[in-house]
C-alpha cells in the first residue's frame, strides 16, 4: 500500500460516520480475525521479549507461538484482537558496560526474529505504517520492533548504531529508562552508578545528535522514562513528532514517569501521541486500579489534548496490571470502557490503535529519502541470530554488481557494533570481508555489510550474530 491510499483510508475512517463500510470496501475484504481495519488494536509498549530471553545466555527461550505464563502470546493477542504490538527491546542499562548494552538490546530484537521464523504463518515483524496496516488486514500479528532504553549508544557508536538498529526494523527509540546516560537525563535523575550519582542538564549534545539522525531516518523518538527537561529539549529539538509510548498524566497521579498538562499540550502541538499506560502504579495513590483508572487518565488527556493525540501503551509484561485485567487477551475491555464513557465507535478506533499509525506515518513520511544502489546487492555469509565459534570471527557477504553498476570501492565497510571499519574486497570470491582484531567480548553483536555505486547510492545488509 503506498503513503497515498493509507492517508486515503485513514481520512475516510476518521471524517465520514459510515466509514466501516466503506473501509471494507477500499481494503477489498476482512482483515484479522474477520475484523476490518477499523478494529486494528495498537499497543505501544510490551515487554514481553525480556521475558522470553534466557537469564543467563540471553538465548530466546520461550515461544509464544504457544499458550504461556506470559500476559502476551500469540494466542493471546490473536483472542483479544491485538494485532499491533510494539514489542521493546528493554535495557536499564549496565552502568559503564556499553557493549553489554548493546548485547542485551540485541538479543531482544534477536528473539523477536526468532520468535518471527518460528511462527511465519501467524506474525510479521513489520515497521512502515503502511506495511503495519496492511499486514494487520490480511490477518497476521504485526510485530512492530522498538528500543527501551539507548544505554548502547556513546559518542563513538551512536550515530552508526542508529541506522544499525534502523535496518532492523526498530521504530521508536526511547533514549532512557529510569536512569541518566550519554543522550540524557532520565526519570529518576540519577545514574545507575553504585552511589547513584545525581545527573541534570536534560538532553545531551549526543542526544540531540540523535534526535536528528532519527528524524532523518523516520524512527519515532519515544519520550517515557525521560525526565522533564530531557522531554522539553527533546521537542524543541525534533523536527517530527514524537511519542510517549506508555506513560500516565501527572494531573491524576503525581509520579515522575507521568506527563504534566503542559507537556500534554506540547506532544499535542508537536503532532505527537500519548500511550496510556496500565501499570497501577502509574495510574492511582493507591498502587491498585481498575480499567476505570486506566480510561480516567484517557478522559484526562483527551480533555486537554483532544482525541486524535491519545493511545494506549499498556507495559504488558513489564509490569503488574489492574485488578480486573489478566492479560492481552481482554484488551477488548479497553474498548468497551470507552464506548461506555461515551466515546463514539470512529473514537475508540483512534485510542485503540490508529492515533498510533497516523503519527508513526506523519514521522516516516518526512524522513529522507534514501537511494539505494539498484545494481548492488549483499548476501551475507552470517544468518540473523546465528551463532558463531570464534571470537574473531571474519565476516563475510557476497557482492554482487549487475553490469552497467560502478561499484565505489573506496566505499566498501563493514560496521559492527556502530563502528564502520574498512572493507577487504576479494574480486575472485565477489565478497567483501572484515576480521576483528581484538576479541568480541559479548554475546550479541550487529553487522552491517556497506557498498556503494559511483552515484553515492547505498546498498546495505544488517544481520544480528551471537558468539560463544
Amino acid at each position: 500500500m503506498n503513503m497515498k491510499l493509507f492517508y486515503i483510508i485513514l481520512s475516510i475512517f476518521l471524517v465520514l460516520p459510515n466509514s466501516r463500510a466503506l473501509l471494507s470496501e477500499v481494503k477489498g475484504g476482512k482483515g484479522m480475525m474477520g475484523s476490518n481495519t477499523a478494529d486494528i488494536i495498537v499497543d505501544g509498549h510490551q515487554d514481553t521479549m525480556y521475558q522470553s530471553i534466557d537469564s543467563e545466555t540471553w538465548l530466546p527461550t520461550t515461544d509464544i507461538g504457544q499458550e504461556t505464563n506470559f500476559e502476551v502470546d500469540i494466542p493471546k493477542l490473536q483472542k483479544g484482537g491485538l494485532n499491533v504490538p510494539f514489542f521493546a527491546a528493554y535495557t536499564p542499562g549496565f552502568y559503564g558496560n556499553d557493549a553489554r548494552s548493546i548485547s542485551h538490546t540485541l538479543a531482544q530484537i534477536s528473539a523477536l526474529y526468532w520468535t518471527e521464523e518460528n511462527n511465519s504463518e501467524q506474525l510479521q515483524i513489520v515497521s512502515r505504517a503502511p506495511d503495519i496496516l496492511a499486514t494487520a488486514n490480511r490477518g497476521k500479528i504485526a510485530a512492530v520492533p522498538t528500543i527501551e532504553g539507548a544505554y548502547s549508544l556513546n559518542e563513538e557508536n551512536a550515530l552508526e548504531l542508529t541506522r544499525q538498529y534502523n535496518d532492523l526494523g526498530i521504530t521508536t527509540m526511547g533514549f532512557t529508562w529510569n536512569y541518566s546516560n550519554a543522550l540524557g537525563e532520565g526519570a529518576d535523575q540519577i545514574f545507575d552508578d553504585q552511589a547513584k550519582t545525581a545527573s541534570s542538564g536534560g538532553l545531551t549534545e549526543l542526544g540531540a545528535k540523535v534526535v536528528k539522525e532519527m528524524n532523518k531516518l523516520g524512527m519515532a523518538v519515544d519520550v517515557s522514562h525521560m525526565a522533564e527537561s530531557t522531554f522539553w529539549d527533546v521537542v524543541e529539538t525534533t523536527e517530527a513528532p514524537v511519542i510517549a509510548t506508555h506513560s500516565g498524566v501527572k494531573a491524576l497521579k503525581d509520579h515522575q514517569r507521568n506527563l504534566t498538562d503542559e507537556q500534554l499540550v506540547a506532544l499535542k502541538e508537536n503532532g505527537g501521541v500519548i500511550g496510556i499506560v496500565f501499570y497501577p502504579e502509574f495510574l492511582t495513590n493507591s498502587g491498585e486500579a481498575t480499567i476505570s483508572d486506566i480510561v480516567d487518565h484517557i478522559d484526562h488527556a483527551v480533555n486537554i489534548m483532544g482525541v486524535n493525540h491519545v493511545a494506549i501503551g499498556s507495559d504488558f509484561d513489564g509490569a503488574e496490571l489492574p485488578s480486573d485485567l489478566n492479560d492481552s487477551s481482554e484488551i477488548g475491555k479497553i474498548k468497551e470502557a470507552l464506548t461506555e464513557r461515551g466515546y463514539s465507535e470512529e473514537e475508540v478506533s483512534k485510542i485503540m490503535g490508529l492515533n498510533t499509525l497516523r503519527v508513526l506515518n506523519e514521522i516516516q513520511g518526512a524522513a529522507d529519502q534514501i537511494n539505494r544502489a539498484q545494481g548492488l546487492s549483499i548476501i551475507p555469509e552470517v544468518e540473523m541470530g546465528e551463532n558463531l565459534i570464534e571470537r574473531t570471527p571474519t565476516l563475510t557477504a557476497e557482492l554482487k554488481v549487475e553490469e552497467g553498476t560502478e561499484l565505489d570501492m573506496e566505499s566498501l565497510e563493514v560496521i559492527v557494533d556502530g563502528i564502520p571499519n574498512p572493507a577487504t574486497y576479494d574480486k575472485e570470491t565477489a565478497t567483501i570481508s572484515f576480521t576483528p582484531i581484538e576479541s568480541l567480548k559479548e554475546k550479541f553483536h550487529v553487522v552491517t555489510f556497506l557498498a556503494a555505486d559511483k552515484e553515492g547510492n547505498e546498498q546495505r545488509e544488517t544481520r544480528i550474530f551471537r558468539v560463544e
